[in-house]
This record gives C-alpha cells, structure tokens and sequence, in this order.
C-alpha cells in the first residue's frame, strides 16, 4: 500500500507557502516527494494539493493523507473537488478541537474574500473523532474528515502509517520537509 501525505509550512510575512508531499509504502519506505507553491492568505490550496499529486507522475498511490484542511493562513481545501478528480480514498487530519473558523474568517476577511471562505469552509463539515493506537498501546485523539472511505477504514489506514504519537509517518515527513524547502529557498 502506498499513501501521499501532504504538508504545509509557511510564514506569515511571505507571499507563498510550501507544500511538500511524501510517497510512502506501508513498511515506512519512502518512495516519492514532490514540492508545489501555494499562496499564504489565498484559496488556491486545493489547485496546488492537485498539482503536486500529478507532478509525481503515479498511478500507485492508494490514499491522500491531508495535515489539514485550512492550511496557509486561511487557503481552504475543497476535499470534494480532490476526491472528485483523483478517485482516491483521502483523508485530512487534525489534532486540536476547536469552536471553529468562521469568526476568525469574519474577522480577518471581507467582502468576497470572506464569503468565498466561508462558504469553502462549510461545505468541509464537520470533524470526527479516531483514537489512534500507538506501540505503547496508549490512545490519541485526532479528528479527521474523510472521503472515499468509511472511518473504519480511515482508521485502520491512519494506524498502519503512525509509529509512535497521533501524527502519521507520511505527515510528519512531509511536514519537516515543507519546513525544509521553505527555509531553503526563502
């Protein structure tokens, strides 16, 4: 089995983000990496998600795990259209609970900047939640957002691909390396 993992890293007073992703194989190879832009503060999150999957040039990948689904300061993910495209089980990840985004939208958007956000923003739903079980045995809550599979299977994909913490292996490899590029070419 092979899942992409795709991460962000960004800073606030740069125009573009980095999104990095990780091709890796059920006994933690990996096996594939790409790099794509994505605007800080802008809504083209989903385009660059959709590039870098085509720029790694596969037709092996079984599932998308996503580090988030408002990623790059506000730069919303639309899950459907991802799914809808590739036909691949996806998954977005989270780890914090939260009352939500739309008052921070409210707050640092307007017009219709803020309406293109609000409505990207709803139409992800809500989160649900998944222990995940570690070596130790000990239980992490994550919440996660799915398409293209049951939680069951969300479940059982996340747990195959997390060694140790709530945070699986494809997403935090691809994390460290977003920080990498961006740090590297900034």
């Amino acid at each position: 089995m092979r899942v992409l993992g795709i991460a962000e890293s960004f800073v606030m007073e740069h125009k573009k983000s980095v999104l990095g992703g990780i091709v890796m194989r059920s006994d933690f190879i990996i096996d594939g990496a790409a790099f794509q832009e994505i605007t800080v503060g802008g809504m083209d999150a989903t385009e660059g998600i959709l590039r870098l999957f085509h720029s790694l040039q596969r037709d092996d990948i079984n599932a998308m795990m996503l580090n988030g689904c408002v990623i790059s300061w506000f730069n919303i993910v639309d899950m459907e259209e991802i799914y809808d495209e590739l036909r691949i089980p996806l998954v977005c990840v989270t780890y914090e609970e939260s009352e939500g985004l739309e008052e921070h939208i409210e707050h640092h958007f307007s017009g219709k900047a803020r309406d293109l956000r609000l409505e990207a923003y709803r139409k992800l739903g809500n989160r649900v939640t998944l222990h995940l079980h570690s070596e130790t045995d000990k239980r992490y809550e994550i919440l996660i957002r799915f398409l293209g599979m049951d939680k069951r299977e969300a479940g059982s994909i996340l747990n195959k691909f997390t060694l140790h913490g709530r945070v699986p292996e494809p997403l935090r490899v691809a994390k460290m390396m977003a920080r990498a590029a961006l740090r590297y070419f900034s």
